[in-house]
């Protein structure tokens, strides 16, 4: 319906997932928690595991982007960062250390926020140079 607000929708795959929630009114996305506790090696990456499924809205794709302050204090940064709309598995995010230490991430931490953002699917074409 016209004016209808756009639902991300989700699953809890298990007791330890944690909701998708919002800082703020206006915050830009949803900040996701881990589900588990891990340790993420000075110069070394893991995949932390959110232990939700979700459902984006229509026309959207979920980008995952890095906390400014895990990035500025921590040195951790996201990769990978793009969950596409028919992704129905478990919500990993790609944790980056660029830092000289370990870093440990304790079960409900958050880790990343998703950022709902519309997309188009263009047709490809081969033209001549």
């Amino acid at each position: 319906m016209p004016g209808d607000s756009p639902v991300l929708r989700f699953v809890k795959l298990s007791s330890k997932a944690y909701a998708p929630i919002k800082g703020s009114e206006k915050a830009a996305g949803f900040d996701l928690k881990s589900a588990y506790n891990y340790v993420i090696p000075s110069r070394g990456k893991e995949l932390v595991k959110t232990d939700l499924q979700i459902d984006l809205p229509e026309g959207c794709y979920g980008r995952v982007a890095p906390r400014s302050g895990l990035a500025w204090k921590n040195h951790i940064d996201v990769g990978a960062g793009v969950v596409d709309a028919d992704y129905r598995g478990n919500v990993g995010v790609v944790l980056f250390n660029h830092g000289p230490e370990d870093f440990i991430v304790k079960e409900g931490d958050r880790i990343a926020q998703l950022i709902c953002e519309r997309i188009l699917y263009p047709s490809i074409q081969e033209v001549e140079s």
